[in-house]
């Protein structure tokens, strides 16, 4: 059946309008009245579903609607809509988020971050687990808190070897870690082997990452081979396989593949843990808390998306990151680039697919590096270290217009890789050979190339690409906005309503941090706080760092769970620097710290958790 959608839209010049249904966009057509349309042939009763209205200048998206469409189907053929608007009077958003707590003209909210393999329960395997985020959600209401951070939650399996720690290299950008499964609840038999098992890893003070994962993939090849036939047959099973074959199947494959085993096993493997993961979030749900996640800026060159997905990605340069406050020396990461262009062929559907799965678990993400999204650091892929790189995209300097310059090129520039003939200058040069008029001029062009000759051109690119992954999704967006960043970088935040981080340790500005932002006091790239300048600050010292935070007026203060922690001497580590959980300068770091009390022990903490709500409280925080 043909269907006709019309919608009345004043436009100016330059605007039009289409419609977008299940990321497939129907340009429209304008008519007397301002009245905009399209018939669409052999109309999919699902279209009818889920469609929206988007309004784009030329080839930007200019303003979405504040929800999508839902119609029933019309014996005419015919249906005629109206623009959405936030209907909600002083709410800063242009889109309607999935926690309508965000959407709270003034909301002001507090939060703990905490990696999930940091978490220790009562029941867990040597490793925190799914299943202890409920009784972390019961200590985050007991102290009038509304969101739990966590780290990156995909798989990064590989050889299981202390490398795979690294929670921001994923072998799947859909996948579920299989660490933080619970392994009664697939079918594995706590006998007298398993307890002993689970009392020897849960008496080590961090996680043994080789230990634990190859001893819970063992765990769950056995209770596969028992009940896995039959629980593939299941309804349930069906269902999750039936939304999730076109990442799973890929997935699958290349974990068989990479193992030598039955698809089948990965594939129910991930169907318990979403059962597992989804559990969690209606509980914290039903008890007014919200999970915010992290997607990393990159996946690995070996992950399943670079191998089913080869041309999306430039898979002979790596990211990284110029140095900076973590790395004097610069960050290679390793990851692969994203070949934008050819992502943009079919609007970003890569980056929608996998923002929808995050959305099934998470109310707000944090988008690492967002900086990645107006340019990355890429540094071919012969070098190791972060310094001979140049930023992706660019406007090099040809050879011609440094010779006018009256400058060499050895020391100062490197040539893009991409580019022959074409310079970038050198984040580190070496300016100790040059004349003082040439080192005044060098100055001067180092300072525009990378402060603001790519101004328009980062916000042109940053702006092409962030509308359509924003409106994919009803999550909060963040921003990790630290480092070197461009002038267009807050303009576009603010536009587009992303949340900054802001951090009084990494200072941006002299002025106060805006509403739209994130307030943290440490990071996982930190130490905690009490090692702020100091060898160790006192409880009281440390309350004043976490009130100076609580009492800003960003939406969010949200502080690593040491932070909080550190304004009881009793209770926090005895050791500070125990509690650091990456140092980027250590390419080689093992993600394994894990807190030192039970969930249930911060519960019973009373005195502690009465002082932590009562901060939540007086700075009108509280949920």
């Amino acid at each position: 059946m043909t269907l006709k959608f019309s919608i009345e839209y004043y436009t100016r010049w330059g605007e039009k309008l289409c419609l977008v249904s299940n990321d497939k966009v129907y340009p429209m057509s304008w008519g007397a009245g301002n009245i905009w349309s399209v018939s669409i042939r052999n109309c999919p009763e699902t279209l009818l579903k889920d469609y929206t209205y988007v309004l784009y200048q030329g080839d930007l998206i200019a303003r979405t609607e504040w929800e999508h469409h839902h119609a029933e189907m019309p014996k005419d053929g015919k249906i005629h809509d109206f623009w959405i608007d936030c209907p909600i009077p002083g709410c800063p958003f242009p889109r309607k988020h999935s926690a309508a707590i965000f959407d709270k003209p003034g909301f002001r909210g507090a939060g703990t971050a905490i990696p999930v393999f940091s978490l220790r329960g009562e029941n867990d395997f040597g490793v925190g687990e799914f299943c202890d985020i409920p009784a972390f959600v019961d200590w985050a209401v007991r102290t009038g808190q509304s969101v739990i951070q966590l780290l990156p939650i995909n798989d990064t399996t590989r050889k299981g070897e202390w490398g795979d720690s690294y929670p921001y290299n994923p072998v799947s950008s859909f996948a579920l870690h299989p660490i933080y499964v619970h392994l009664p609840d697939v079918g594995v038999k706590e006998d007298a082997e398993y307890k002993a098992l689970q009392k020897e890893l849960n008496a080590e003070r961090f996680v043994d990452y080789p230990k634990v994962i190859k001893l819970k993939l063992k765990y769950l090849r056995a209770a596969y081979a028992e009940v896995g036939a039959k629980e593939i047959k299941s309804a349930s099973f069906k269902k999750f396989y039936a939304n999730n074959a076109e990442w799973l199947d890929a997935y699958a494959a290349f974990c068989a593949k990479r193992d030598k085993a039955d698809e089948n096993f990965y594939r129910w493997v991930q169907w318990h843990l979403d059962k597992q993961m989804s559990a969690a979030v209606k509980y914290a749900h039903s008890k007014g808390v919200y999970l915010k996640g992290d997607l990393p800026i990159g996946v690995g060159r070996d992950s399943v998306d670079a191998w089913s997905f080869p041309k999306l990605f430039n898979l002979d340069s790596s990211t990284g990151a110029p140095p900076d406050y973590f790395s004097t020396d610069g960050q290679n990461w390793g990851f692969p680039t994203y070949n934008w262009d050819e992502m943009a062929k079919d609007d970003y559907a890569w980056w929608k697919r996998r923002l929808r799965k995050m959305a099934e678990y998470f109310d707000a993400f944090r988008i690492d590096h967002i900086l990645g999204f107006f340019r990355i650091w890429e540094i071919p892929v012969e070098f190791s270290g972060g310094l001979l790189g140049h930023f992706n995209p660019a406007l090099p300097y040809s050879r011609d217009e440094i010779t006018a310059m009256g400058l060499p090129i050895i020391g100062l520039f490197i040539e893009d890789p991409h580019k022959p003939g074409w310079f970038h200058p050198l984040i580190t040069p070496d300016t100790s050979a040059l004349e003082p008029w040439q080192k005044e001029k060098f100055d001067a062009l180092y300072t525009d190339f990378f402060y603001h000759r790519h101004d328009a051109f980062w916000r042109y690119n940053a702006v092409r690409k962030l509308p359509h992954l924003l409106g994919a999704t009803g999550m909060l967006a963040c921003g990790e906005d630290l480092g070197m960043t461009p002038d267009c970088v807050p303009e576009v935040m603010d536009n587009q309503k992303i949340l900054s981080l802001e951090m009084a340790r990494m200072p941006k500005n002299n002025g106060p941090w805006p509403y739209l932002s994130v307030c943290a006091t440490s990071s996982h790239d930190m130490t905690s706080i009490r090692l702020w300048d100091s060898d160790d600050k006192t409880g009281a010292e440390c309350r004043r760092i976490l009130w100076d935070h609580l009492s800003s007026q960003s939406m969010l203060a949200i502080f690593p769970i040491q932070d909080w922690l550190s304004i009881d001497e009793k209770l926090r580590a005895k050791d500070p620097k125990s509690e650091r959980v990456n140092d980027p300068a250590d390419a080689k770091n093992k993600w394994r710290w894990r807190l030192h009390l039970t969930t249930k022990q911060l519960i019973d903490s009373s005195a502690w958790s009465a002082e932590v709500a009562s901060l939540v409280k007086d700075s009108g925080r509280s949920a």
